[in-house]
């Protein structure tokens, strides 16, 4: 196979971080921890492998009992959860990597099933779907909605599960405002139907999401801090509405403290709200492409055209769940492994979690090109 050149394999430098490639493992919800939320050995061995990212960004973790999502999802808040991810991030950083941890509250994502908690949220409106729980797919229940208080003390819990990651090995966090959890809800308009400080106009609807994110970087430093943005995102039930204003209107509240990144998820160079958040964000963006299939070829063409766009470096998901060597098989042009995706959440073990193989796990690079010629670049 031949060694592809691109800019995907240069180095790159986020704030006091050296970054070997520009290849960001991004933040993936699998369910393997502990139901208490604390990260298990087995975690440490994925993450571990997958440890040749320029990057890593571990999977969604809740700042308190309330913000919990699913099932067996991790959580940052106890000396527990600090002591497991310890383990992580020194298995990774003994295998060469870098790790940022998310930060995430689901808000209205939440059920007391799993959590024992009534879900709260910017405004009592529930999800429009069923939620898994430990008891199966159960219909949501209406969430609380959030008070000065409430909203003042999680932001003081995203600040504290910040200075708890930093206290576990991370190089930093991200402050998660997608896919429709918590900080998102505030930005939606049809989650979001406060008549005080927090709601109504666009200016309103970002300021949970820049607080919590100040918050995050007077503890533990703007360089140590990201942000997660997915503009246009209906997942979760979510409708934005304003998606063009609201945005860079984030971009240029946020721009001035210094973060270490904005990592804009299924991100679309062609789209006038990439153009506009691109050129009002003055530090680095990661973007996360949208990929028509999950293939050598795809991953270059789409990652290429963000590059071209103006990103600096380039979040991928499924291919790095099925691929612990996936730069590798970047650079050489290898084919990728197919993803199992009757093992990616509430299963729990190591079956589609660490036993992808490896190019060196498999008789040889030249035979699985042969063998695969139908998925290679």
């Amino acid at each position: 196979m031949t060694q592809r050149t691109t800019a995907l394999f240069a180095p790159a430098r986020l704030p006091g971080l050296h970054l070997p490639n520009r290849l960001v493992m991004a933040p993936l919800t699998r369910n393997r921890a502990e139901a208490d939320g604390t990260p298990t050995p087995l975690m440490a061995t994925y993450y571990a492998q997958r440890a040749s990212a320029g990057l890593i960004i571990a999977e969604a973790s809740t700042p308190n009992p309330v913000g919990q999502t699913y099932p067996n999802i991790t959580a940052v808040h106890s000396p527990a959860h600090v002591a497991g991810w310890r383990l992580v991030t020194d298995a990774v950083r003994g295998a060469g990597g870098r790790m940022f941890l998310q930060l995430q509250h689901g808000g209205r994502v939440g059920h007391p099933a799993t959590s024992g908690l009534t879900p709260v949220a910017p405004s009592p409106v529930a999800l429009p779907e069923t939620i898994f729980t430990p008891e199966g797919h159960r219909p949501a229940v209406v969430p609380r909605e959030m008070t000065a208080e409430d909203i003042r003390t999680t932001v003081a819990d995203f600040a504290r599960a910040a200075r708890n990651a930093i206290d576990a090995g991370f190089e930093g966090v991200e402050v998660h405002s997608a896919n429709g959890h918590l900080l998102h809800q505030f930005l939606a308009a049809n989650t979001n139907l406060r008549t005080d400080d927090y709601g109504g106009p666009v200016a309103a609807r970002i300021r949970f999401t820049a607080e919590v994110t100040e918050a995050v970087a007077a503890e533990i430093g703007a360089e140590r801090v990201g942000l997660r943005v997915s503009p246009g995102n209906t997942v979760n039930g979510i409708a934005e509405g304003e998606t063009e204003e609201i945005y860079p209107a984030l971009a240029e509240r946020l721009g001035g403290l210094g973060l270490a990144y904005l990592h804009l998820g299924y991100a679309d160079p062609e789209t006038p709200v990439f153009r506009r958040v691109r050129a009002a964000w003055p530090g680095a963006i990661i973007a996360n492409p949208v990929l028509k299939e999950v293939t050598t070829k795809e991953v270059h063409r789409a990652s290429e055209a963000l590059l071209a766009a103006g990103a600096d470096l380039i979040a991928l998901g499924r291919p790095f769940l099925a691929n612990p060597d996936l730069v590798t098989r970047l650079r050489l042009g290898a084919p990728l492994n197919e993803l199992r995706d009757g093992y990616f959440m509430y299963v729990g073990g190591a079956a589609g979690y660490t036993d992808y193989p490896a190019l060196d796990d498999q008789p040889s690079s030249d035979s699985i090109v042969a063998l695969d010629a139908g998925r290679v670049a």
